[in-house]
């Protein structure tokens, strides 16, 4: 026993590589598949509905309950085994049994969903399908039997894990409202290989439309973001004017840039999650190394021709409206720009204007200044004149001669002393 404490969520961790277990599948044998993607709303309510609805089911046929905040549960319902798995945004459930009916793809299988459980379902369906796993002897009777079970312009045929299995595939929905999945094991593959082949079709399946959710988003885009390319043109266009008012193109690019960004914050996740459901696609039929099938198409070239066209519809989208958001944040900086250099320039004139004022102020001062100069001296030298009077008679001197002498030494005076309190103020 080692002598160091465990993490809390050391055997959690562990335990969840070997979750989710690949079911075991016989030949002869078929499945029901079902994925619904949940109602839109809150995430732990739509698990919380999902966990209900799987236990209403497993009542109907007396089975225990899966353990609490469980993601994935298997067990028998009857004749049948029921897996159950819980992903971010769907729920599965997949029925096998045992054997096959007379007639193959026959909606009987599905009937061990009742019919009101199903309509009671916290979501809506995005996929659903039968499977049908029989041994293949030949080529032969696998090519005559996948040319009367599927549309032949449509049939993706090809052999997987080195030879050991043929599927094959039309991704139609049939009359019943289900997809076709074909297996054809040789006889010496054993049930957990055929189990995991079936997963992957199942998976392949599924993410195959999610993904596709994507472009329907995409495509519910495109007028929108046409239109506000338009009118982001527009204000470009009159940002190069030289009589735009910068208020005016201002206003239009912010209700532009917003509808961007809305645009942007409403598809982010539905475009990730495209993103992340397209790898999977592509590594799930990676991992089937599949092989041509006398000359038909494989699973991987169907989803070239098919898929990937959907999928890079989806990414230039994406890229639109990234480059969209990126012009309307470059217009903002140009206005931005030009907004900051009509105002230093406005700026310019208004010191210029000021340095203006300043001067004729500056001469309105010296101005102010001399005839104060003037007046003061003119009331000093009356005020002199009368203190001097009495020299007029004493010494027989003119109040004439009197004036002459004290009016430049009253305004020199006067002069040195309002320089003097100039001085002091500055």
């Amino acid at each position: 026993m080692p002598f160091f404490g465990d993490h809390p969520l050391r055997y959690a961790l562990a335990n969840e590589l070997h979750a989710r277990p690949f079911p075991l599948v016989n030949t002869p044998s078929q499945a029901a598949y079902i994925a619904m993607k949940h109602a839109a709303g809150d995430a732990p309510r739509a698990r919380t509905a999902e966990r209900a609805h799987l236990i209403d089911l497993l009542d109907r046929f007396d089975v225990s309950h899966p353990k609490p905040n469980a993601t994935h549960f298997s067990g028998s319902i009857g004749r049948y085994t029921l897996k159950w798995e819980s992903h971010t945004e769907f729920v599965t459930y997949t029925i096998f049994g045992d054997g096959t009916d007379d007639h193959p793809f026959s909606a009987e299988a599905f009937a061990v969903f009742p019919e009101d459980w199903l309509a009671l379902a916290p979501g809506e369906c995005v996929t659903s399908a039968l499977i049908r796993v029989e041994p293949g002897p030949d080529d032969a009777s696998i090519t005559k039997k996948a040319a009367k079970w599927f549309v032949p312009e449509s049939l993706a045929i090809s052999r997987v894990l080195d030879d050991a299995l043929v599927i094959a595939a039309d991704f139609r929905i049939d009359s019943a409202g289900h997809m076709r999945l074909a297996v054809f094991p040789r006889p010496e593959v054993g049930s957990q290989r055929i189990g995991r082949v079936v997963q992957r079709l199942c998976e392949i399946e599924t993410y195959k439309s999610m993904a596709m959710l994507g472009l329907t988003e995409a495509r519910g885009l495109s007028s929108q973001m046409t239109l506000a390319e338009s009118k982001l043109s527009n204000i470009l266009a009159d940002m190069a004017t030289a009589d735009s008012d910068p208020a005016n193109v201002l206003t239009q690019l912010l209700a532009v840039s917003g509808q961007v960004e809305n645009m942007g914050a409403q598809s982010a996740y539905r475009f990730a999650a495209t993103g992340a459901y397209e790898q999977i696609v592509n590594q799930r039929i990676d991992v089937l190394r599949e092989d041509r099938f006398e000359g038909r198409q494989t699973f991987g070239e169907f989803m070239m021709r098919r898929f990937d066209p959907a999928m890079r519809t989806v990414n230039a989208t994406e890229r639109r409206l990234q480059e969209m958001s990126a012009r309307a944040l470059r217009a903002g900086e140009l206005l931005r720009t030009q907004v900051d250099v009509e105002r230093s320039a406005q700026n310019q004139a208004l010191l210029t204007s000021m340095d203006k004022r300043a001067d004729l102020q500056l001469r309105l001062q010296k101005t102010v200044e001399g005839l104060s100069v003037v007046a003061v001296s003119y009331y000093a030298v009356n005020i002199s004149l009368y203190v001097l009077g009495p020299l007029e008679k004493a010494y027989g001197i003119s109040k004439i001669f009197l004036a002459a002498g004290v009016t430049p030494v009253v305004l020199i005076f006067v002069w040195l002393l309002l320089h003097r309190v100039h001085k002091q103020s500055d």
